[in-house]
């Protein structure tokens, strides 16, 4: 398949380096000489100086032939543009991030066929793990029936120093471990994997069980009444709008004295403190403690990440920091970070269902590791069906997670049989990617 990405900024750039990994035809289009480079020695993929909107820089990166044009560039307008454009010159289909209210009620006609926001997303997944504290990962499958829930295994979870099988066969409830990243190194679970303290656990359960699987996790969960936000960003503005909506308490700390003032005008149901927040004395006097969050959303990874680790040690409930610079969340884990949120992450995770197959319904990644969760319709021609989990030829680098049939979700097991539509939630490294795609769409 070929691609166009339109922008080479931190969604742009990530997105070329997944997509290229997995062998597919990527072209970057980007305005500034300095990024386009960078990126040139970084990926395995063509990047082409120029404007992504414009007609003789779309023919260089042969938009004809394109299957895919996916706009990204920090400018809404030029992304619509660019859109607008690809589309008069037969590129299938687009995709383009903006952020503008006003600007994406004005779209039809200009060709833009999906349109993201990363920070409304991010936004909705830091609510989200706010009202799971202590779970680092929360992503929702089968019409949110199913949903994998990571976090960080602790010295006296059920989990930890007993086989998988051995655990799961005296269970009483139903899950199943997808995976477990260890000191960096994804491993795909089976039945003799044994889990070790401060691995980073993504287990599969169905939703009434989230509560369950934080505890057998050995994550303490603890009700947020306030959230303290960090930063005067427009992430931390919708995060905070959300919250309000949620009934949570907020406050924003923010050191440059412009953007408070500007924020307090914005938000009046919101106590705006100018100080800095990464000074141990500013939430002293908040008196932060066990029912409260510190979420650090400013546009820098070290206020962030340090604002965090403060709080956590003066007793906050729960932490998440917002990082630009994906591989901090790796070596950062434990150390008074409970989750991770990345717009960037949010911007990939609704757009790679578009680069796979139709009978792909959802797609998620995740911060700390290069694999994804996805949601696969089996066809009925499929080589799978009336097979069970235990008889699948599947790649080593894939498990299934759960099973979404006729309206019901289930945890499968060895003998649970495969049916046609079936719409199954896998757990696959790049890999493995390909051949999932092709056991289960026929």
């Amino acid at each position: 398949m070929r691609i166009v990405i339109v922008g080479a900024g931190a969604v742009g750039s990530y997105l070329a380096a997944r997509l290229s990994s997995e062998g597919q035809d990527v072209v970057v289009i980007e305005s500034d000489e300095r990024h386009a480079a960078q990126l040139q020695e970084s990926v395995d993929a063509l990047v082409i100086v120029g404007n992504g909107a414009s007609p003789s820089s779309l023919e260089e990166a042969g938009i004809r032939k394109a299957d895919l044009l996916i706009a990204v560039s920090n400018s809404d307008g030029a992304n619509a543009l660019a859109c607008h454009t690809a589309r008069t010159m037969g590129v299938k289909r687009t995709v383009a991030r903006i952020e503008d209210q006003e600007l994406r009620s004005g779209l039809q006609g200009l060709g833009v066929d999906v349109v993201i926001d990363p920070g409304e997303m991010a936004a909705r997944e830091i609510v989200g793990l706010l009202g799971h504290s202590g779970v680092s990962d929360l992503v929702e499958f089968a019409r949110g029936k199913l949903v994998l829930v990571g976090g960080i295994t602790r010295k006296h979870s059920a989990l930890v120093g007993r086989p998988l099988a051995e655990l799961r066969s005296s269970a009483t409830w139903e899950w199943v471990v997808a995976a477990v990243v260890r000191h960096g190194e994804t491993i795909v679970a089976r039945g003799d994997t044994v889990i070790e303290e401060r691995d980073h656990v993504l287990l599969m359960t169905t939703t009434e069980n989230l509560d369950r699987a934080a505890e057998f996790m050995g994550v303490h969960q603890q009700q947020v009444r306030r959230a303290i936000i960090v930063g005067a960003t427009r992430l931390a503005e919708l995060t905070a709008d959300q919250l309000l909506q949620e009934g949570v308490d907020v406050v924003m700390v923010d050191e440059d004295a412009d953007r408070c003032r500007s924020l307090a005008e914005r938000h009046d149901r919101v106590l705006v403190l100018c100080a800095d927040p990464t000074d141990p004395s500013v939430l002293e006097e908040l008196g932060v403690n066990g029912k409260d969050a510190v979420v650090g959303l400013s546009g820098w990874d070290t206020v962030n990440a340090l604002s965090c680790m403060v709080a956590k040690a003066l007793g906050a409930a729960t932490t998440i920091a917002r990082f630009n610079r994906i591989s901090y969340v790796g070596l950062l884990g434990g150390t008074g970070i409970d989750a991770a949120v990345s717009a960037r992450l949010a911007a990939a995770n609704a757009i790679l269902r578009f680069v796979r197959r139709g009978r792909i319904h959802s797609v998620a990644t995740f911060k700390d590791t290069d694999a994804e969760a996805i949601e696969i319709e089996v066809a009925a021609s499929s080589q799978a069906v009336g097979k069970v989990v235990g008889e699948l030829d599947l790649n080593a680098g894939a498990i299934i997670g759960g099973i979404h049939r006729e309206g019901d979700a289930l945890v499968p097991h060895g003998a649970t049989e495969i049916h046609a539509r079936d719409r199954l939630i896998l757990f696959a490294l790049p890999s493995a990617i390909h051949d999932v795609e092709k056991l289960f769409t026929g």
